[in-house]
């Protein structure tokens, strides 16, 4: 029965983590949701956590829910902020939504060591360097 539904594909969402300058001119990275739709997505639930292995011992962060209501079309919002101390770990975002009273999900893992400058794009909408994951 399972193998029976077939979940509807998501298409143009990102997840960047982008990093920026804050007011005191001190390097900040912070998480971002991308709506590279041309509609809105709605109800939109992201849930993050951090897993993986430091110093041959098994690591695991808070698992964090954030609740960013409605994404407008071609629009981003911030998830929340990250610290450079979880990059050798993997970041997993999991994102679901509504378009049309249809609900879609995707995670989105950065894998670690891949958030660092080599790996850097310009990420559309907020024109800012960062690794985006589509």
């Amino acid at each position: 029965m399972k193998k029976d539904i077939i979940p509807p594909v998501v298409e143009n969402i990102a997840v960047a983590v982008v990093k920026e300058q804050n007011e005191l001119q001190e390097t900040i990275w912070n998480v971002y949701l991308l709506n590279l739709k041309l509609e809105n997505i709605e109800a939109v639930i992201v849930t993050s956590k951090g897993y993986g292995t430091y110093n041959n011992e098994d690591v695991k962060t808070s698992t964090l829910r954030h609740f960013l209501d409605v994404v407008d079309a071609n629009d981003f919002k911030k998830i929340e902020p990250i610290v450079e101390t979880v990059f050798g770990l993997n970041n997993e975002f999991w994102v679901s939504f509504f378009i049309n009273k249809v609900m879609y999900d995707k995670k989105y893992i950065f894998l670690p060591e891949t958030i660092k400058d080599e790996n850097f794009i310009l990420v559309p909408l907020i024109n800012k360097k960062g690794v985006m994951i589509k």
